[in-house]
């Protein structure tokens, strides 16, 4: 059984379960440190504390929260020579926006929003040219959408079905349900997790004779 989450003693201990971010992050609430950052930097923080690298405890207090740019991306009129800021956020206006330069295809995507995040500085012009270029590359037999590193769970169903494309996907689901809560190095798939579901249609066939 996974141990509750307040009773783990080591980082390593941490890394073997499988947690929700929300867990991750009531977690931190409780002990005062930050859970600012994605899954796996939290996840990180959280195991060097445990091990005693205490510099990480409450960040939160000890510096000040970096200013965004005030520029309101959900009220101002948006052009191609907008710049793109760090207090970009998707909305109707923003939507409204790409659809006049892009289509009414437009919609947005992680691979587009990552870009956005990390390409302060740059213009809305330029930005439009990286969706495009995003949509030719979808049109690619080869193209596979890129899933974020925290979405295990998304990653998990992609590489099962590429080991299993007959299986149905409720056949993955409970894959993964029985994968996340083993203690392991890492919760990706492999081939040997059928036997996962083999052992639980056993169990399940050996109650029912009983009764």
């Amino acid at each position: 059984m996974r141990p509750d989450i307040f009773t783990v003693q080591t980082g390593k201990e941490l890394k073997r379960w499988y947690w929700l971010k929300k867990e991750l992050v009531s977690y931190c609430k409780v002990v005062r440190l930050s859970y600012k950052g994605s899954k796996f930097e939290i996840l990180s923080r959280m195991a060097k504390n445990l091990d005693g690298h205490a510099t990480q405890l409450n960040p939160l207090l000890k510096t000040k929260k970096r200013q965004s740019l005030a520029f309101n991306w959900s009220k101002e009129s948006l052009t191609l020579e907008t710049e793109i800021t760090d207090s970009y956020r998707n909305g109707p206006n923003v939507r409204k926006f790409f659809v006049e330069y892009c289509g009414d295809n437009f919609h947005f995507t992680i691979a587009f929003m990552q870009w956005m995040k990390a390409n302060v500085g740059k213009n809305l012009k330029s930005a439009v040219a990286e969706w495009e270029r995003l949509e030719k590359l979808k049109k690619s037999k080869s193209f596979k959408s890129s899933i974020p590193e925290g979405n295990q769970y998304n990653q998990y169903l992609r590489d099962f079905f590429i080991d299993n494309p007959t299986k149905k996907i409720t056949d993955a689901r409970l894959c993964w349900k029985l994968k996340r809560q083993l203690p392991v190095e890492h919760h990706r798939y492999e081939g040997s997790d059928l036997r996962l579901t083999l052992n639980v249609v056993h169990t399940f066939s050996k109650k029912k004779s009983k009764n």
